[in-house]
């Protein structure tokens, strides 16, 4: 059934949500979901309405124009679009794909064009500049050129590196071939070469390489099977079907040669399951529509040959138009980040005004009177202090470290790769390793607040199993002999009798095999004949051995049930409908869907619709999935009568759904019911599991799904997420709660609510355990997100007058400001429960349930599902997680991590999501703590050179610190750091709230890092200054020159910032023990060698310390002067570590400490699972997949199978092939 029509009385305002039905379709607009005002005058929309109705068919939407075999005709000057100034091109894009950003020319310019545009790299642009004026810079240019290079270097060869595998994919596609027709023949071209109005031949097993109206093929009925794997990820088949007249009249080479169709249909757009258009030929026009469309990237199967004309080329084909860029997701880390070099460059800014202004009271008091100071120029000393201002902006400048955002992807880079690496993440089952499809998003893993989850296929197989039926009221599939005797013991049913059956189903009730083999029970027959022609399932033989490809796992499910019952479905006939005439004559309708529906629409005379309903009952207790069956005895004049009005809508020109939709209302009443299936759809391995531990971890999950309540709250149930002493709240019962609320609200509000501080009541009683359980239908009525009917709309007075607007206006206010704060107070109650399944939910539901937890509650959000349903949802949270399972891969497609089994994602967020967040927090305290430190030696020199800009470190050394001297060290801990092991990871989740409170970088722990790195400075500098005042070497000479000076503090400072590393360490291994130890020595080697006198002989201006190393570390005391300043520098820090463990020690150290005993215990088992005794009985839904049937082909009296069908009495021609299946 439309669910839509049902919507529109469901969202009245005098009625009552209902529970079983989903609210409203998912192709409205979110206009078509809210109050919307008409913008012209009442009696100016009534004439505009009129003039549309009247108007002639798709003149409004279908402006794309396409003659076959005509060339020419698209490049005529109205199909002209101005590209740039007087340059013209045709509206029609040609066949080749360009999805490469830069050529051999453009490179260079557009790739530093795209780097400077961040903050951050133009920033540096700008110092470098700065740094080629001599009066400003006394630092050398190449201190910055230097690290500069390196980090425009290694983005610039990773974007290169991504561009040439583009260039080689683009060349690959634009270069494959296909047939044409060219001067009358069919002619291999290339795809670059194909343009819109060619027609073309496509074989099996070939790409489609563009849009394209499929004309005929060498199948029957000219029908196209193809595989949308490219387009949607799922690998079963789907068919086409060409219009009756191109299958006639287009099957040979000269009759396509000379095809001169002429088509009008919609616009480009990115519509995959769309299409509307129209074919003019032989002066008659056919509608079009997605049935007789093949799309680019779809792969033709089962087909020899087919033939087609192209509609849509290259960059205007719905692939690529879907190829559009996704939405840039960044972590909350990120944010944070940004933030905190902002606060470090305003933080430059003031240390640079008040050296600068310390610089001009210095000239002016000492500087002016200082005839060894004069340099010749005649300035004053705020103008010398405005040089100076600049002149340590570029000083100071590593403040704000140029390596950090390059630093922070290879680490992300490495992180992603573990996550592709876990074996344990790997099934082995059907060969899918974990993904990580970005690299931007991994310690954000480790902040999860909540998790909103699909059921179907999700948390459970998405398997199905038939397992029972209700025929006549007689319910079969327990374990009975065939006497109809009760056994304990399980004897499988023995289905070798039936050579078509495939031997997986496993029964264990053998009297309804009876029951079907004698054939004493005509409902049975029957029932099972419904099964077997009452479907859209694809067949096709491999081997000999049927195979079938189904729309879902359900309708598989129930035809391979009919198959091994000896009620095969063998090939497409037009015996292969649902309304058939029966060998007696007789015109019947068969008709399957969710008992809701189906009730709805039964006979008031049915026997069994009491012991039908008691049995959907017991299947419902059991979890199991159900559908019900039923048919109806047509007479053959409302038959015919009702075929006329269906043949018809199908080929209405305008509003077709709708019409079809009214018609198939006329037939489908008065049904009379056969009977009831169940399925099963375990639950996967772990699921109680994963969820026990991520509630352990204060992460609350919610289900979405769009199942009926019963399903959802047994699967609640079995998965553990709901247990025996859960107090369950549904939606009638928060709308009393909220509606209190809001009255409350409304009651403190006023003219003085503003003054009065916000008060946060909690909804429920302090303690116990609830979960909240609601529907899409009560969603909306909470949300204030009822549909509003279009008739009601053209109701609407229109404001006459100034104030008349300005009072809509305020209301319109009032309401917005109403359903903002009921949102807000739903998602505050729902927050409160320790579980929320949201059922019956629409797609664009479940987006918006994530988006109102994102906007209200500021929470970091994670949405995990396996089908296109599910697309929304994981696009709009934080983080989105496919599962690779039974729905194809569009969600997979649209993920930012994706896996084979919901139990893998306690691993992606306890183990490397908590790690990784550990990491990054690691990482980014150390390397402001590591900068602060070594820059700030420039600050307190700067007291004692009269503010003069001068430098404390050689040149080189300021290059090469970030870039060799400690970068490593701090690069493997943020790869491979972890306090703790995976194991104790997962045993022990409470470790994960780390993350979710920000304990381990926030501001605070920003400004402690930075006050580290304050006193770290302030040590290097000032013990080596007193070492230095008054000295005198062993050799009589005193090397308290500049120089020396630098060189002491610079080794004072690789041993500290390399040593500090080693301390925040929590996990050893040889390779960290390298880098650290490996950064001091390469410090050593390099300042020992660019100190030699035979590089300063080659490069004097460049190499001025000759002999500095050398010199000044022959002196004993010089290494006391570096040890003590080490040690003064870690010993405070290794007595608070101590401390801090030893008296407040955290969840991790607890676990440090005793790992050796840990790794000894028992590891964590799952509790028992809570069996809930004495609970109402539920029916589950069943979720039925549909796509469109037959219609045209049956409606038109022609066969598929080119030999007919044993059986004769199907209706001949003029019938109509009822291919629609009730939906839920």
């Amino acid at each position: 059934m439309n669910t839509e029509r049902d919507s529109e009385t469901t969202f009245e305002e005098d009625s009552q949500p209902n529970d079983e039905v989903v609210p409203y379709s998912d192709d409205e607009t979110e206009d078509d979901l809210e109050d919307q005002e008409p913008a012209v005058e009442p009696e100016q929309n009534r004439v505009n309405r009129e003039a549309e109705e009247n108007q002639e068919p798709f003149k409004k939407d279908c402006t794309w124009q396409v003659k076959a075999n005509d060339r020419s005709f698209h490049e005529q000057p109205h199909f002209m679009n101005t590209k740039f100034f007087c340059i013209k091109e045709s509206k029609y894009a040609n066949n080749a794909i360009k999805t490469y950003k830069y050529n051999v020319f453009t490179f260079l310019p557009l790739n530093l064009f795209e780097q400077f545009k961040r903050a951050a790299n133009l920033y540096f642009l700008i110092l470098l500049i700065l740094q080629t004026i001599p009066q400003i810079s006394t630092l050398a240019w190449y201190t910055t050129l230097v690290p500069f290079l390196v980090v425009l270097g290694i983005t610039a060869i990773k974007d290169l590196v991504d561009d040439v595998a583009r260039h080689k994919m683009d060349k690959e596609i634009n270069n494959r071939t296909c047939e044409v027709i060219k001067d009358g023949r069919f002619k291999v071209a290339k795809w670059k070469e194909i343009q819109v109005g060619d027609v073309i031949r496509l074989k099996k097993n070939d790409f489609v390489p563009a849009d394209i109206l499929l004309l005929s093929s060498s199948e029957p009925n000219s029908l196209c099977y193809v595989e949308t794997a490219e387009l949607d990820g799922e690998t079963n088949l789907k068919f086409k079907m060409a219009l009756e007249s191109t299958h006639q009249y287009l099957q040979k080479e000269n009759s396509l040669a000379t095809f001169d169709g002429f088509i009008e249909c919609e616009e480009p757009n990115n519509r995959l399951d769309k299409f509307t258009g129209t074919l003019f030929w032989r002066k008659t026009g056919f509608p079009l529509d997605a049935d007789r469309i093949l799309l680019r990237g779809c792969v033709i199967r089962n087909t020899d040959f087919c033939h087609g004309l192209v509609i849509f080329a290259g960059a205007d084909t719905k692939i690529m138009k879907n190829s559009g860029k996704t939405r840039f997701k960044r972590t909350k880390i990120d944010y944070l980040m940004n933030y905190m070099v902002y606060t470090i460059f305003v933080v430059l800014i003031l240390l640079s005004a008040g050296l600068a202004i310390g610089h001009a009271y210095w000239e002016a008091q000492v500087g002016n009177y200082s005839w060894y100071l004069y340099s010749g120029e005649d300035a004053t000393p705020s103008y010398r202090g405005f040089l100076n201002f600049w002149g340590y902006i570029i000083v100071l400048n590593t403040l704000v470290p140029i390596s950090l955002y390059v630093s922070v992807e290879v680490i992300r880079l490495g992180q992603s790769h573990f996550i592709n690496w876990d074996l344990q993440m790997y099934y082995a089952e059907k060969d899918t390793p974990a993904k990580a499809r970005t690299t931007t998003l991994n310690e954000q893993l480790g902040q999860i607040h909540y998790i909103f989850s699909d059921k179907t296929g999700t948390l459970t197989q998405n398997i199905m199993t038939f397992k029972k039926c209700c025929i006549n009221g007689h319910i079969y599939g327990d374990h009975q002999d065939a006497s109809q005797h009760n056994h304990s013991k399980a004897e499988q049913v023995d289905f070798s009798w039936n050579m078509y059956a495939d031997g997986k189903l496993a029964f264990y009730d053998h009297y309804l095999i009876e029951q079907i083999r004698s054939g004493k029970e005509p409902g049975v027959r029957q029932f099972f004949f419904l099964l077997a022609v009452c479907h859209t399932v694809m067949v096709d033989r491999l081997d000999g051995q049927l195979n079938y490809q189904a729309a879902s796992p359900d309708e598989g499910a129930l035809v391979s049930a009919a198959r091994n019952f000896g009620f095969a479905f063998l090939a497409r006939t037009q015996n292969t409908i649902t309304i058939i005439r029966t060998p007696e004559g007789n015109i019947r309708l068969y008709c399957k869907g969710a008992d809701t529906v189906i009730y709805e629409r039964l006979h008031r005379m049915n026997p069994t619709k009491q012991e039908t309903q008691d049995a959907l009952d017991i299947f419902a207790s059991e979890t199991l999935r159900t559908l019900c069956l039923c048919y109806k005895e047509i007479e053959e004049k409302e038959f015919q009568e009702w075929n006329k009005k269906f043949m018809a809508a199908s080929i209405a020109s305008t509003n077709r759904d709708e019409a079809l939709d009214k018609v198939y209302e006329e037939i489908e009443k008065d049904l009379i019911l056969l009977g009831a299936t169940a399925i099963e759809d375990r639950l996967q391995d772990g699921v109680p599991e994963t969820i026990s531990k991520l509630s352990k971890a204060d992460i609350k999950i919610w289900v979405l799904t769009g199942d009926k309540k019963e399903t959802a709250e047994n699967i609640g149930f079995a998965c553990e997420l709901l247990t025996e002493d859960t107090t369950i709240c549904y939606g009638e019962d928060i709308n009393a709660l909220l509606h209190t609320r809001m009255e409350n609200q409304r009651n403190r509000g006023g003219v003085y609510a503003k003054f009065v501080p916000p008060v946060h009541e909690p909804f429920f009683p302090t303690g116990g355990n609830r979960a909240l359980i609601i529907t899409g239908s009560w969603l909306n009525e909470i949300l204030l997100e009822k549909k509003t009917k279009k008739s009601n709309i053209l109701k609407l007075k229109f404001p006459r007058t100034e104030e008349e607007r300005r009072m809509r206006t305020q209301s319109k206010r009032r309401l917005e400001a109403k359903k903002e704060q009921q949102q807000k107070n739903f998602v505050d109650l729902a927050c409160e429960c320790s579980a929320v399944i949201c059922c019956r939910v629409t797609p664009k539901q479940k987006a918006m349930v994530v988006d109102l937890v994102k906007r209200y509650k500021k929470a970091i959000t994670l949405a995990i599902g396996d089908g296109a349903n599910d697309v929304n949802m994981i696009k709009t949270a934080h983080i989105g997680v496919g599962i690779s399972g039974q729905e194809g891969m569009q969600a997979v497609m649209s993920s930012d991590y994706s896996f084979a089994q919901f139990r893998y994602l306690q691993r992606l967020l306890l183990v490397h999501g908590r790690w990784s967040y550990i990491r990054m927090c690691k990482f980014l305290r150390y390397f402001f703590y590591k900068n602060f430190a070594f820059t700030l030696v420039h600050f307190w020199y700067s007291f004692f050179n009269g503010y003069s800009a001068q430098t404390a470190y050689e040149d080189w050394f300021i290059t090469l610190y970030n870039l060799l001297y400690s970068s490593l060290p701090v690069l493997l801990m943020g790869l491979l750091d972890q306090d703790v092991s995976d194991k104790l990871s997962l045993r022990f989740p409470g470790l994960y709230v780390v993350g979710q409170r920000d304990l381990l970088f926030n501001y605070r722990r920003f400004f402690v890092s930075l006050l580290h790195g304050v006193l770290t400075s302030m040590i290097l500098f000032f013990i080596p200054l007193g070492a230095y005042l008054q000295t005198v070497g062993q050799d009589g000479e005193a090397p308290s020159d500049y120089q020396s000076f630098a060189v002491t503090i610079a080794s004072a400072l690789i041993i500290t910032v390399n040593f500090q590393i080693g301390l925040d360490t929590s996990y050893w291994t040889f390779v960290n023990a390298f880098s650290i130890f490996g950064s001091i020595a390469l410090y050593f080697g390099i300042m020992f060698d660019f100190h030699s006198a035979g590089i300063h002989v080659l490069f004097p201006s460049a190499f001025q310390f000759t002999g500095t190393a050398s010199n000044a570390l022959r002196q004993p005391y010089i290494w006391l002067t570096i040890i003590l300043t080490v040690a003064v520098c870690l010993l405070p820090v290794i007595a608070i570590r101590f401390l801090s463990m030893t008296i407040w020690p955290s969840e991790s150290d607890k676990i440090q400490k005793h790992r050796k005993r840990l790794k000894a215990e028992e590891q964590w088992k799952r509790r028992q699972s809570v069996f809930r005794r004495g609970m109402s009985t539920r029916r589950s839904a069943y979720a039925f997949s549909h796509q469109p049937g037959y219609a045209d082909l049956i409606s038109s009296g022609r066969s598929i199978r080119k030999k007919r069908s044993p059986l004769d009495g199907v209706i001949a021609d003029g019938t109509a092939e009822y291919r629609r299946t009730v939906e839920s």
